[in-house]
């Protein structure tokens, strides 16, 4: 897979040593990521491993109790949140829904929903749209203004596998033709070597992370996710250096 962005350029965005407790819990441990221009990361790991609260501190919604975020100066992000509800009760167009943000043309919003391929959906009504169809759309919204960063958090919701396939491959080709640095988030292994230059498996920490290059097993993986999962879905080759007990704490004697 082509990765345009360079080990020499600076962040798009990094966080270092990020940490937030709420009621008493640590959320997120001490975390440290960066993602550079032209760049898919792909963070991964089991549902509520931090990941979306990782993505909240990142774009500046939460603030961390320890760490620090630094953004590149003007730093544009186009964001997909994991929930983006609409109405159902209220008519409202494809076209209508884009321009809602206030920004773009007509011209503006034909030429995206081509990019993303859903030109045809222009005039249909956004609470017609399969969920592959909602996703595309949510996908030209966030493309307005031609951001810099794409922050996508489990952008494949409600979609049949074949059209997973599709979106992760429509989104490396957003990232070839804009050069624009990409953060996925999500909980599916496959999209590990599919979509990604680069993986962070987060489960309150950073457990591993790496460059996709293998198919294979690993005692990580079969303990977040599961044996028969770990043994169907793509991984890679990373560091780890330390041993997980059941609730994901690092076991005695190890350290991170």
């Amino acid at each position: 897979m082509a990765l345009t962005g360079k080990k020499s350029e600076s962040p798009l965005i990094k966080g270092e040593k990020l940490a937030l407790t709420v009621g008493g819990r640590m959320v997120v441990e001490h975390v440290d990521i960066a993602i550079l221009p032209g760049e898919i990361v792909t963070l991964i790991g089991p549902n509520g491993a931090g990941k979306t609260t990782l993505v909240r501190l990142l774009l500046g919604f939460v603030n961390p109790n320890e760490g620090i975020v630094t953004r590149a100066p003007g730093l544009t992000i186009g964001y997909v949140p994991q929930r983006f509800l609409v109405d159902a009760t209220i008519p409202l167009t494809v076209e209508r829904f884009l321009k809602l943000s206030g920004r773009g043309t007509g011209d503006d919003t034909a030429k995206l929903l081509e990019e993303v391929g859903a030109g045809h959906l222009k005039d249909a009504q956004v609470s017609s749209l399969s969920g592959g169809e909602f996703q595309r759309v949510v996908l030209a919204k966030a493309l307005m203004g031609s951001p810099q960063l794409l922050v996508l958090d489990e952008p494949v919701q409600n979609v049949d596998f074949s059209g997973e396939a599709e979106l992760y491959q429509l989104i490396e080709t957003i990232r070839d033709a804009r050069g624009c640095g990409i953060l996925l988030v999500s909980h599916n292994l496959h999209v590990v070597l599919g979509a990604s230059d680069r993986v962070v498996c987060l489960n309150h920490h950073v457990c591993c992370s790496g460059v996709p290059e293998t198919v294979g097993k690993h005692p990580e993986y079969e303990r977040l996710f599961g044996a028969k999962a770990a043994q169907a879905f793509a991984i890679y080759s990373h560091t780890h250096d330390h041993e997980h007990g059941l609730s994901g704490e690092i076991a005695d004697g190890h350290e991170h």
